[in-house]
């Protein structure tokens, strides 16, 4: 028997609402705002909760010195065609690396790093 249960990921941003609207173009879902707190609620997925934190300082990937604190991997079935999407939805590639490997590495509009890997 566990003592709990995961509840919700929540990230800290500059804007909840752009931010939910990235996650929610990139996995679907439905936002649900409660002032400026955000939840993204995900079918058979995990609540993405967004909420706004002034003075936000975005992490950085790879830095020692600036943690990236944690990141999301989001399984696609073809990596080149998830990457036009998020990248048009507002990513940014932080990793140019091995092109043949099975992940590929990325910022969302608020700086947190996400993999997109294939299945």
């Amino acid at each position: 028997m566990s003592l709990a249960k995961v509840g919700a990921v929540v990230l800290d941003c500059p804007d909840p609402h752009a931010l939910a609207g990235f996650y929610a173009g990139l996995v679907g879902g439905t936002v649900e705002v409660e002032e400026d707190w955000l939840e993204l609620k995900v079918p058979g997925g995990p609540v993405l909760a967004f909420q706004a934190a002034p003075g936000y300082v975005p992490p950085r990937w790879p830095s020692p010195d600036h943690s990236q604190q944690f990141h999301l991997d989001l399984t696609v079935e073809d990596l080149d065609a998830a990457e036009k999407e998020v990248l048009a939805l507002g990513a940014k590639p932080l990793d140019a690396g091995d092109r043949s490997r099975t992940f590929r590495v990325y910022a969302d509009p608020a700086g947190h790093p996400f993999c997109l890997c294939a299945c």
